[in-house]
């Protein structure tokens, strides 16, 4: 499906590496990459875990400040050739100088001057701590993204694995995020079901939810986003490749959008799970016979929910309508 410009509010910046970009900065390293790409040069897994160990290996490689703005450059250029304009994408100071404040602040100088090196597309930052991590970690991820809260850093959240924790453990955290201006999401029901969803909301005052799918499991709670007007950032295509879903045709993206759900369409790691935002459009074209009416739709949704300034969301909502 060609539609053009796309918004994307969902994608992690060391997920979106593409394979070539990886194989290159390996040889120039030296550092053996054994065993994580396919014939095809792609990255080659099985299954979630194998997922998580080949990201792990192909993300080893990206060490310094350079290399992250070398890699924010590759990734926005792959985002730009797919239509994006504008893109939110989230960036971990756990892997950026290990939350230490003066390692954080090289790193995003880097990762900006990446940013400002690729005309035709707009970045904001979401600052993103790791759940797994623990809340402790947590609270110096957020001191991180309150110090450097801006023009370009305008979102925190939280990634990692949601079945572990609880919501409340990390409230400290977003309180503090919240207090610097920044706007607020995180991942929930993929793995962790409606319940995990409910448990964000009820906790961690965030406005967007990433993936958030199963919340279709739970009337009440499908009534709740519409009434609270909490926006999800569903990667369908991430959904199925990691098992969520057997399918697209069985996505439950249409059911939500119908429901009143405010949901918006992004890739959340796409060399990996082998799709790009253009595929993502044509699989829900496939499916579900979506046209430009509701990609337009989609994208304007996106941009009302977008953390930026109201001059940047006024001139993609123009270009939307254009």
């Amino acid at each position: 499906m060609t539609f053009n410009p796309k918004i994307e509010l969902h994608l992690h910046l060391e997920g979106a590496a593409p394979p070539d970009f990886i194989r290159r900065l390996g040889g120039e390293k030296r550092v053996a990459l054994d065993g994580i790409f396919d014939v095809d040069g792609s990255y080659k897994y099985k299954d979630f875990q194998g997922f998580l160990n080949v990201y792990e290996a192909a993300t080893k490689v990206l060490e310094t400040p350079e290399d992250f703005a070398r890699l924010t450059q590759a990734v926005l250029e792959q985002s730009r050739d797919q239509g994006v304009i504008y893109t939110e994408i989230f960036l971990s100071p756990d892997f950026c100088g290990g939350r230490d404040l003066g390692a954080w602040h090289e790193y995003l100088a880097a990762i900006q001057e990446g940013a400002n090196s690729v005309q035709g597309i707009e970045m904001r930052g979401i600052i993103t701590c790791i759940r797994h991590f623990g809340p402790d970690k947590a609270r110096e991820t957020a001191r991180c993204a309150a110090e450097t809260a801006g023009r370009f850093i305008t979102g925190f959240g939280m990634g990692g694995n949601e079945t572990l924790g609880k919501a409340a453990d990390f409230e400290w955290a977003f309180d503090c995020a919240a207090e610097a201006g920044l706007g607020l999401t995180s991942h929930a029901g993929e793995f962790g079901g409606p319940e995990s969803v409910r448990d964000t909301l009820d906790h961690l005052n965030v406005t967007r939810i990433g993936h958030g799918v199963r919340s279709i499991e739970d009337a009440a709670l499908v009534r709740r986003l519409v009434e609270e007007q909490i926006t999800l950032e569903v990667c369908p295509g991430s959904n199925v490749a990691l098992g969520v879903y057997k399918n697209f045709a069985v996505h439950p993206i249409e059911k939500l959008m119908s429901d009143g759900v405010n949901v918006t369409v992004s890739t959340d790691d796409p060399p990996f799970f082998h799709t790009s935002m253009r595929d993502e459009y044509d699989a829900l074209q496939h499916n579900f016979g979506w046209g430009e009416d509701h990609f337009r739709a989609l994208n304007q949704t996106a941009a009302r929910a977008a953390f930026c300034d109201d001059e940047t969301r006024a001139a993609l909502l123009s270009k939307l309508e254009a």
